[in-house]
C-alpha cells in the first residue's frame, strides 16, 4: 500500500516525489479536470444556481488513471495549488475519485522545498469550502455574463464576440484614456535657461528660472511674461545667493507580489504578463521560487534571517540595517500567501544559471535581486542646491542648479526598480561655489512647452490601475491582458495598449446597456463579496441571486434595442495601388490585413507591415516587418521590389560602431547579442555564427525534393454521393 499524492503539474510532481520517497505515489492532473460545459450555460437558476460540472473532453484517460491510483491508495494527498482555485480542484478531484472526508485530506506548498512538503504532508487539514463556494461563484458570474451578453454583442455587432466581468472594465480603463488623450487641451508654458560662469573665468554650470525672489516656485504662463524676465536680466547682476546641501535616504522596495512581478518583467525583460506568470510557474514547479499567485508582502522569519545572514558576508555589514525591514500591505490583500521570494537565498543567480532556461534565469535574478535589496540598508543621497541671484537693483529674480550624488548606494547596489517612463537626464556636476561669489552670465535660452496627455496604458501600468482599482485578482491579470488582445479589442503598438475601433464600440455598447459590468467600483465590490465568501461571511448562492437580479433587468432593456452598429474602417496611411484609395484594416480569420475601401469594386488586399527601427542595409529604405503564408515573421525592404533585402534577423535601433549600419539580432525568445551584417565591416558576423545553423546546399535540394514528391501526389478520386 503507498500513500497518493496528487499535484496539477507533471514538473512539480517530479520534485516532490524526490522530497517524499518510496512510500509515496505521485500524480498529476495536468490542471482541470471538471468544469461548466463548453456548448450551454452550465447553470440552473431557477433551481438556486444548480451547477451542471461535467468531466473535460480528453480528460477521460487522466481521470481513470487517477480513480486507478486512488484505488489501490490509504490516503489522497489533494495538494493542488495553494489559492481559491487549487482549493476548487482539490474538491473537483473528491468528487470525481468518490473519496470520503476522512480519506481525502488537503495540503498545500507555499514553497516546494524538502523541509516545507514534508511538513505540509505531516500536517494535512479538510478542505476549505468557504474558499471553494467562493471560486464556485466567481466561475458561476464569468459564465452568467459571458454567455447572457455575449449573444446581445452579436445580435447589435457581429457574431464571435464577447463580454467578461473583468475583461470588459479592462478594456474600458483603455479606451477611457484613449477619450482621455482625444479630449486633452495643452497648455502652453515656457522656462529660462541661464548659462553662468565665475566671473573670474570657469565654473560654468547652467542654472533654470525658479522665482523672483522670496516667492514659491514661479509658472512662467506666456512669451510676455518670458520678455518682462528678460527685460530685467539685461540690467542685472549675476551672483551666488545660497549653497545648500540636503541629504535624502530611499528605502528600498518590498519583495515582489504577482502584479509587481508582471509589471517589473515587462519594463525590464520585455514579457508579457502571459509569459512571466508561465515562467514564474516553472520556476515554483522546480522549487526556486514560492508560489507566484499573491497579493502580499509579508516574508517568513526564516527567510528574513537567512538574507540577513547572506548580505553582510556578500556585501559588507554596512549594507545591512539595525532591524529588519518589514513590508505592510494594502488593507485589500488577502495576505494568503508569502511574498515572491528565491525558496533560499544561497541559490544565486549565478548558481543556478546553468540549470535554467534563459528567460527563467533573467526572471530568477530579478526575484532574487528583489528579495535580497528588500533586506538592505538605505540607499543615502546628497543634493547640492545652487541658487543664482539676478539683481537690478529693484527687483531680483532667482534661478537654481541641483545636483545629486550617491553618498551610500544601499539597497541600489544589488537592484533598481524600472519604470513606466524614462526620466530626463540628470544634470551636471556642480562647480564648488560659495555665497555672494561673482557670476557672469553666457547665455540665456527661453524655451517653449506644451503640457502633454497622459500616455497611453502599457501592460504594466494597466495591471497597476487594475490592482489600485481591486479590479480582479492576482490569477486573473494576466489571461485578462490576453484576451482583450486575442479579441482585438485593444492593440499593443509600440509597448502602449490602445482601443481598437471594435474596442470602443464594444465598451460603448457595454456603457449604454450594462453600465454596471463595466463600472470600475461595480467590479471592485465585486471582489470584495467574493473575498467575504472565502472569509465565510456571506453565502455564495445568495451573492448570485442578487447580481443576477440587476443583470436580468439589463437584459431585458436591452432586448428592446434590435438597431445593428457599424464597426467604423480604421483607415491607414497605405494607398491602394490600384485606385489610388488610402487602404482601412480589417479582420479576418487570419488576424487583420489591409482592404480597399472601394470593394467590390477593388478587392485589392495586402497584409499589414510593421515598421521597424533601422535602416535597409542595401539601398537605406525602410524596413517592414511581414510575415510569409504560414505565418512566420520576417524582415524585408520597403521599397520591394525594387529592393530585395529580406532577413530573419531583427532590426535594433542601435548602428554599428564601425561602419554605421543597422545592427540585427537573432529572433525567438531570450537574450540575444546584436551583430553586424555588412560583410565589408570588420564586426561582420557570418550566418553559420549567428546561434542558428544554415542549411547546406544539400539540405537545401532534399528539402526541395520533399516539397516536390508531396505536391505531386495524386489526390484520393471522389466519392459518389
Amino acid at each position: 500500500m503507498y500513500d497518493l499524492v496528487i499535484v496539477e503539474s507533471p514538473a512539480k510532481a517530479k520534485t516532490i516525489g524526490k522530497y517524499l520517497g518510496s512510500g509515496y505515489k505521485i500524480e498529476a492532473t495536468m490542471g482541470h479536470l471538471r468544469d461548466l460545459p463548453k456548448g450551454g450555460l452550465g447553470v440552473d437558476v431557477d433551481a438556486g444556481f444548480a451547477v451542471d460540472y461535467q468531466p473535460i473532453e480528453g480528460k477521460e484517460s487522466t481521470i481513470s488513471a487517477l480513480r486507478k491510483a486512488a484505488k489501490g491508495s490509504r490516503t489522497v494527498y489533494l495538494a493542488t495549488d495553494p489559492d481559491r482555485e487549487g482549493e476548487a480542484i482539490s474538491w473537483h478531484l473528491k468528487e470525481l475519485l468518490n473519496l470520503d472526508d476522512e480519506r481525502a485530506r488537503r495540503v498545500t506548498f507555499n514553497e516546494i522545498t524538502k523541509t516545507v512538503v514534508q511538513k505540509s504532508i505531516a500536517n494535512p487539514r479538510d478542505i476549505d469550502y468557504k474558499l471553494v463556494d467562493a471560486q464556485q461563484a466567481r466561475r458561476v458570474l464569468d459564465r452568467l455574463v459571458g454567455y447572457k451578453i455575449s449573444p446581445v454583442l452579436w445580435n447589435r455587432i457581429k457574431r464571435g464576440l464577447s463580454a467578461g466581468r473583468v475583461q470588459s472594465v479592462a478594456a474600458r480603463l483603455v479606451v477611457d484614456r484613449e477619450n482621455e488623450i482625444r479630449a486633452f487641451n495643452p497648455e502652453e508654458y515656457w522656462s529660462i535657461e541661464i548659462d553662468v560662469e565665475r566671473a573670474s573665468g570657469g565654473g560654468a554650470f547652467t542654472a533654470a528660472y525658479f522665482a523672483p525672489d522670496g516667492e514659491k516656485k514661479a509658472v512662467l504662463p506666456n512669451e510676455a511674461s518670458v520678455k518682462a524676465v528678460l527685460g530685467d536680466l539685461d540690467r542685472s547682476q549675476f551672483s551666488v545667493k545660497s549653497v545648500g546641501h540636503s541629504e535624502k535616504r530611499r528605502s528600498p522596495h518590498p519583495p515582489f507580489t504577482t502584479s509587481t512581478l508582471q509589471q517589473e518583467a515587462s519594463r525590464k525583460l520585455g514579457f508579457s504578463p502571459k509569459r512571466a506568470n508561465a515562467i514564474a510557474q516553472a520556476l515554483y514547479e522546480n522549487g526556486h521560487i514560492t508560489y507566484m499567485r499573491t497579493d502580499s508582502l509579508r516574508l517568513s522569519d526564516d527567510a528574513i534571517a537567512a538574507a540577513r545572514e547572506f548580505i553582510p558576508a556578500r556585501y559588507g555589514n554596512e549594507y545591512l540595517p539595525k532591524i529588519k525591514n518589514v513590508f505592510k500591505g494594502k488593507a485589500a490583500s488577502q495576505d494568503a500567501h508569502e511574498a515572491i521570494r528565491p525558496t533560499d537565498v544561497y541559490h544565486t543567480p549565478e548558481e543556478l544559471k546553468s540549470t535554467l532556461s534563459p528567460e527563467q534565469y533573467r526572471l530568477y535574478k530579478i526575484i532574487w535581486e528583489r528579495f535580497v535589496s528588500c533586506q538592505m540598508a538605505n540607499a543615502v543621497y546628497d543634493t547640492l542646491t545652487i541658487d543664482v541671484s539676478a539683481a537690478d537693483g529693484s527687483k531680483t529674480h532667482i534661478f537654481r542648479a541641483n545636483h545629486t550624488t550617491v553618498l551610500f548606494p544601499g539597497f541600489t547596489a544589488v537592484y533598481v526598480e524600472g519604470k513606466d517612463e524614462a526620466d530626463e537626464e540628470g544634470a551636471a556636476k556642480l562647480p564648488d561655489l560659495k555665497e555672494n561669489e561673482p557670476l557672469t552670465r553666457k547665455k540665456t535660452e527661453p524655451l517653449q512647452h506644451f503640457t502633454k496627455p497622459p500616455p497611453r496604458f502599457s501592460e504594466a501600468s494597466l495591471i497597476k490601475a487594475m490592482e489600485e482599482n481591486g479590479i480582479g485578482r492576482p490569477s486573473t491579470y494576466a489571461p485578462t491582458l490576453s484576451t482583450i488582445q486575442d479579441r482585438e479589442y485593444v492593440l499593443k503598438e509600440d509597448n502602449r495598449l490602445r482601443p481598437t475601433p471594435l474596442g470602443e464600440v464594444v465598451t460603448g455598447l457595454m456603457l449604454e446597456q450594462f453600465g454596471d459590468i463595466v463600472d470600475v467600483e461595480f467590479t471592485a465590490r465585486m471582489e470584495r463579496l467574493l473575498d467575504e465568501i472565502g472569509e465565510g461571511n456571506k453565502p455564495w448562492k445568495e451573492m448570485l441571486a442578487e447580481f443576477n437580479t440587476g443583470l436580468e433587468n439589463a437584459l431585458e432593456k436591452a432586448a428592446s434595442v434590435t438597431e445593428r452598429i457599424r464597426v467604423p474602417d480604421e483607415e491607414s496611411d497605405v494607398v491602394c495601388n490600384l485606385c489610388g484609395k488610402k487602404m482601412v484594416i480589417k479582420a479576418g480569420r487570419f488576424g487583420r490585413f489591409l482592404a480597399c475601401p472601394g470593394y467590390p469594386d477593388c478587392k485589392n488586399t495586402k497584409p499589414i507591415a510593421e515598421e521597424m527601427p533601422g535602416a535597409c542595409p542595401k539601398c537605406g529604405g525602410k524596413i517592414l516587418k511581414k510575415k510569409t503564408r504560414n505565418g512566420y515573421a520576417f524582415y524585408g525592404c520597403s521599397t520591394y521590389p525594387g529592393c530585395d533585402f529580406a532577413t530573419w534577423d531583427v532590426p535594433q535601433k542601435e548602428n554599428c560602431e564601425s561602419c554605421g549600419q543597422t545592427l540585427f539580432k537573432n529572433g525567438g525568445r531570450g537574450q540575444k547579442k546584436t551583430f553586424c551584417i555588412n560583410p565589408e565591416c570588420p564586426n561582420f558576423l557570418p550566418e553559420d555564427q549567428r546561434s542558428y545553423k544554415k542549411k547546406t546546399e544539400d539540405e537545401k535540394t532534399a528539402a526541395k525534393k520533399t516539397t516536390a514528391s508531396k505536391t505531386t501526389k495524386k489526390k484520393p478520386a471522389a466519392k459518389k454521393k
